[in-house]
């Protein structure tokens, strides 16, 4: 089954009161819920979802030298999308807030709120780091 998956940065500054107040509850123009929203179609067959909470990730890859590089980014809140091909989407505990999974007809969907309380590092499609977390290495 197809898979989408949704990351939202909530806005910190959105206030429930003004929105209960003014808006039935909903989020308005000057009053947003989200910074931001990632949305990400997973073209592999998806089954279902595995969570992994305090996981490491391994972010590996080559510096423009060609010369290779290994880092286990420790406390990562990932998602294991399971089916035809593993997919591993996630992000750094302390950046975690929520999620959801929804089991639909035609596929799944699954949504990831992340905080907004620390700057934060997008490298890797579906993969958020917070910038202190991130291999200070990586940075040029």
């Amino acid at each position: 089954m197809n898979c989408k998956v949704h990351f939202y940065l909530l806005n910190d500054d959105f206030s429930v009161e003004h929105a209960e107040a003014n808006h039935d509850g909903k989020e308005s123009e000057n009053n947003r819920m989200h910074e931001w929203e990632d949305e990400l179609n997973i073209t592999t067959n998806v089954q279902g979802m595995e969570m992994h909470e305090g996981a490491s990730y391994p972010l590996q890859g080559q510096y423009p030298d060609g010369k290779d590089f290994h880092f286990d980014i420790e406390n990562m809140r990932l998602f294991e999308l399971k089916g035809d091909q593993q997919t591993i989407l996630g992000c750094s505990e302390s950046l975690y807030d929520s999620h959801e999974w929804i089991e639909e007809a035609d596929g799944f969907i699954l949504k990831v709120s992340l905080k907004d309380y620390e700057p934060l590092t997008n490298p890797i499609p579906g993969m958020y780091f917070t910038a202190q977390e991130f291999p200070k290495e990586l940075i040029f």
